[in-house]
Parts: C-alpha cells; structure tokens; sequence
C-alpha cells in the first residue's frame, strides 16, 4: 500500500467516524450504497437525533427488509465508537431476538482484522474493546464503561439497568397480534414500566417498527408524546411505495414484487406492512367525522333545536359497554351535546343516565329495551320521578330487531355526514372516539356498543316530539 493510499485510507475512516451513514457504507457498502438515497436519509436522521438535542423520542416506520434492524444495530455500534460512557439498552420481539441483535452489535466490536482489504470496526473506532469476562451474549460492558449494553424483550429483565439511550426494534410479530388487544396493551404496558423506567436524565428514545395498527406501540407513542411537555417526538415515515408510483428502492424490492406480495398477502396486511397504514385504519368504517365549533342559535344566542333528544343502548351483558347520546336536532342533523360510555355494573349507570338526562333538558329518550333494557328504563324513569322532581323528560321503550351489523353499515354515511360532534370530542369521549374511530367495516370488531348507539341516533333522529322548555340552557 503507497502512501497515498494509506492517506485514502485514513480519511474514509475519519469520515466514517464522523458520518453515520459513511461508517455504514465503508463496514457495509454492499447494502449502504450511496445511490440508494432512502438509506442515506435514514441514516442522516438518526445521526442529526442522536447528536442534537431538538428531539429526544425518534419513531421510524419502514417496510420490512428494507434495514430497520440493520440500522439499528448499526447505530448501536457507531454510538459506542463515539462514546465509551454511553449505555443502551434494546427491545426486540422476543429473547431470541434481543439477543441476536446484541450478540451482532458484540461480536462486530470484537472482530479481529484478518484482512487488509477489508475494513473491521476496529479500524474505525480502535481502543473500543468489549470488558474481559463480562461479554455475555445479552449483556455485557466495554473495557472502560459500566453496564455498557443490555438487550430485552417484553417477557425478559431489565433489573438494576439504566440506560441513556433507549432502542425499541419491531415488536409485533404479525397481523393477529395488531388485532390482539391484549399483546398491545402488554407491549405499551412493558414499555411505559420497564424501558422509560430504565431511561436515565436525559436519555433518549428510539421506536423503529412497521406500522401495524393505530394502537401499536408506535401510534400510542406518538399520541402519548405529543401531550408531553417533556419529550419532543419526531417521526420518520418511509412508503414502500411512493405516492408518485415509485418504489422507495427498487433494488430492495421491485413493483413487481410487492404487487406479488399484495396478492398473497391481503391487501390490509400489504398496507400496514409496506405502506405504513394500519390494518385498522385501512379498514375503517367511518373515514372522517362531522364536526362543529357551536351550536346553531338565532340571532339573539338562542339554540335553534326542535328538540334535544336521547338516545340510550344499555349494557345487555357483562362485556356490553352502556352508551347514551344526547343531541339536539336540527335541519336533519345530530348536534352531540353529551355521551355516556361506560362499562360500570347496571345499578351505577341507572343512576348516572338519569342524571345525564336530567342535566342536558331531554326531551325524549329511546332506550333500547332488549335484553335487560326494559327494567333498566323503568329505574332510570323512577330515579328522575325521585330525584329530580319537575323533570319533563319522556321515556320510551323499543325493541330493536333489525340485525345490528347490517344498521351499522347501511347508516355508516348518514352517521359520518348527519352526525356533528364537538371540535374536541376526542378529548371530551375518548373511550367513545376510539370505539367509533377503530370499528371495521368487515368483523375484527371486539365491540359495536357505539356504534350501534350511533346508528339509532340517525335512525331516530325525525321522529316527532315537542320541544322542551329547557331548550335553552345550551
């Protein structure tokens, strides 16, 4: 090798230390090609996050085989090169995953350089050496750190670890855990005990997974954050395919074989997993929500309603979710004024309806009488005859016959075009919002309570009835 070369050599190195993406192009430049722009920007984001402090949570979402894990692993390494101090802790999945991922990031820091030609960590970052006798595959120190680097999973330990960087890497495995509610709760569970309890003054986050559900630990983060005053969340979404019609890469994967994957696969499952949309996003039965910012009023400030009105799905059984809407009517439209969602037992939703009822001025109630519907209709009645003397609101009992699925769906465009909630309903009726706003148009549905509540707003919502007195309180 002439001096020059050496010289050539040195620089690539010094730049390798400087550049992330450059580190993983010279370790690694059969993948990390410098034409594959995707990766050049990836690379560069989660440079610009790790060494600035504007942001400290990073979510990126990339389709699969396309170096989310790679990267990942790859940064682990290049953040130990510049900082001996630094201690990281990952999640993967599983434990044999968690510990794959570690033993990749150990092993390339312990690699001995065995050919010129070939550039090894160590010649990017010498002096970095893994700690004699504390190099277990899962957890292990660098010679002059401390608990260098510990890899977990949701059923693994973190005891005793504290972390400055914090690593989250794809943790659902496949389409019927985005549709398990209880697998996602226990990964949002794990990570708002376990990790964020493990992130030291200052640390920083890292989520990098494919999209599966609006719910996955990805989408909850990035609500959970967004209202919290001490994270600053960024999110870097790549699509498989581009809105233009090209691919993000077509090395990595052509049209021709995500069209082939599509058809294989589902295409609900295709758009979570190559296109960043959830599975229960893409199959929403309700795509937008009517809203409005105040109520209709004369030009004195008076509501303009014909009547407020109520309408009441009571809970038929121990899973049922009891769901009363108030509204106020007018011009063929639903103003939402009040919603009552709940799962509490039958004697605590008697009393809090009929307060509801009572609070709002309703005119008339429909209460559905399937089921335990009637007896509940007769304590709401007798609740407002005792408690509330002078209220006019009038009770009436239905049954309803007609299959529920079927209602849903054929008044899922009078809900979302006839039906007007509040600007912030979201904020007011989370449980209600998040059970209108997840219900699929094709089963996958753990509950239809409101929905079904809903539906008998618009279905009732003409019926004759004589405008209260108390109209006015809005």
């Amino acid at each position: 090798m002439t001096k020059q070369d050496k010289i050539i050599v040195q620089a690539k190195r010094e730049l390798a230390r400087r550049e992330f993406f450059y580190y993983c192009h010279l370790l690694e430049g059969d993948f990390y090609r410098t034409d594959r722009q995707y990766l050049v920007e990836l690379c560069n984001a989660l440079q610009e996050f790790y060494e600035s402090d504007i942001y400290n949570v990073l979510i990126v979402n990339l389709p699969p085989r396309h170096g989310k894990s790679r990267t990942a692993q790859n940064l682990v390494k290049w953040a130990f090169g510049k900082n001996h101090k630094e201690k990281i802790m990952t999640g993967s999945y599983n434990a044999t995953l968690s510990k794959s991922f570690a033993k990749g990031v150990r092993d390339s820091i312990k690699e001995i350089k065995a050919d010129d030609n070939i550039t090894v960590f160590s010649d990017v970052f010498c002096g970095v050496e893994i700690k004699e006798g504390d190099g277990a595959a899962h957890m292990w120190s660098l010679k002059d750190g401390y608990n260098s680097y510990l890899a977990t999973s949701p059923d693994g330990s973190s005891t005793g670890f504290g972390a400055s960087l914090l690593i989250i890497d794809d943790i659902i495995k496949n389409a019927e855990e985005a549709h398990n509610e209880n697998v996602k709760e226990a990964h949002w569970s794990w990570f708002t005990n376990t990790m964020l309890s493990r992130l030291e003054e200052g640390g920083k986050i890292i989520i990098i997974m494919t999209r599966w559900a609006s719910d996955d630990l990805a989408g909850r983060a990035i609500e959970h954050f967004a209202d919290d005053p001490k994270f600053k969340p960024k999110v870097i979404m790549m699509k498989a395919v581009q809105d233009d019609g090209t691919m993000l890469c077509d090395d990595v994967l052509s049209k021709d074989s995500y069209l082939s994957k599509v058809r294989a696969m589902g295409e609900d499952i295709a758009s979570a997993n190559y296109q960043q949309e959830p599975i229960d996003v893409k199959g929403r039965l309700y795509t937008y929500f009517s809203t409005y910012k105040d109520i209709p009023r004369d030009d004195k400030g008076y509501p303009l309603f014909s009547a407020v009105k109520a309408y009441v799905d009571s809970a038929d059984t121990g899973e049922d979710w009891l769901c009363a809407i108030v509204y106020g009517v007018y011009n063929d439209n639903a103003y939402i004024l009040d919603i009552l969602f709940t799962d509490a037992p039958m004697e605590i939703t008697e009393r809090k309806t009929a307060e509801l009822l009572h609070r709002n001025g309703v005119n008339v109630s429909d209460i559905e009488s399937n089921n335990g519907g009637r007896g509940f209709a007769r304590n709401v009645k007798r609740i407002l005859k005792e408690e509330y003397p002078g209220n006019r609101t009038k009770i009436v009992t239905f049954h309803q016959s007609k299959n529920k699925e079927a209602r849903i769906l054929s008044n899922s465009t009078q809900v979302m075009d006839h039906v007007l909630y509040p600007e912030n309903f979201k904020e007011l009726w989370p449980e209600y919002y998040s059970a209108m706003y997840k219900y699929q148009r094709k089963g996958k549905n753990a509950h239809d309570d409101a929905p079904d509540a809903t539906t008998g707003v618009v279905e009732r919502l003409n019926a004759p009835v004589i405008k209260s007195i108390n109209s006015d309180i809005y």
